[in-house]
C-alpha cells in the first residue's frame, strides 16, 4: 500500500487588513486574507525571547467568504484551517513568479483584537488575543507530575493494571 499525501495547514494569527471580497463571473465569492504568526525566536544578541512575524496569504470561498468580508476587519485574531496550494505566474514584464497560498477550509472568529482592546496584528500589545508560538517561555509548566503513592507506602506489582 502506497503512503498518502497530507496537506494539512493550521495557524492561529492576526489580519494585516481589511478582508478583500470578490465575486467570480460565476457568482461565487472568494475573500483574499493577509494573516500575521508570530514565531519567537532567541535574539543571539541579548538572549531575550523575541516574536518574529510571519505572513501569510488565505483564500476563503463562498459564504465563509462573505462571512469572513462582513464580520471581521484588520487587526482581528482568527484560526484558519487549510491547506498549502502553489501557484506559478508571469508578471507584466514576463518573470516568472510564484507563491504558496493557503486555501480555508475553516476560518475561526477568535476573541480579541483591535476592537476588544486586544493586540492588533504580528504581535499587538494589549489584552485579548496574541499569537504565540509553540516554543515555551517559561518550561516549568512541563514539569512532570509527582507519582501518587497508594497508602501503605508502596505499589505491589499486581495492582498494576497492565
Amino acid at each position: 500500500m502506497a503512503a498518502s499525501n497530507i496537506n494539512r495547514v493550521v495557524l492561529t494569527g492576526n489580519l494585516t487588513a481589511d478582508p478583500d471580497l470578490r465575486a467570480l463571473q460565476s457568482g461565487m465569492a472568494v475573500c483574499k486574507l493577509r494573516l500575521a504568526v508570530n514565531t519567537r525566536r532567541k535574539d543571539g544578541a541579548s538572549g531575550e525571547w523575541v516574536d518574529k512575524p510571519n505572513y501569510f496569504d488565505v483564500t476563503v470561498w463562498g459564504k465563509q467568504g462573505e462571512n469572513c468580508a462582513n464580520y471581521l476587519s484588520k487587526g482581528r485574531p482568527v484560526a484558519v484551517d487549510g491547506r498549502l496550494e502553489w501557484r506559478e505566474w508571469q508578471d507584466k514584464d514576463g518573470n516568472k513568479r510564484q507563491s504558496v497560498d493557503i486555501i480555508a477550509d475553516t476560518v475561526q472568529f477568535l476573541a480579541g483584537g483591535r476592537d476588544d482592546n486586544g493586540g492588533g496584528y504580528a504581535g499587538g500589545q494589549a489584552g485579548g488575543f496574541q499569537g504565540r508560538s509553540d516554543v515555551p517561555a517559561d518550561t516549568s509548566d512541563f514539569a512532570p507530575a509527582p507519582a501518587a503513592v497508594p497508602a501503605g507506602g508502596h505499589t505491589a506489582d499486581d495492582d498494576i493494571p497492565f
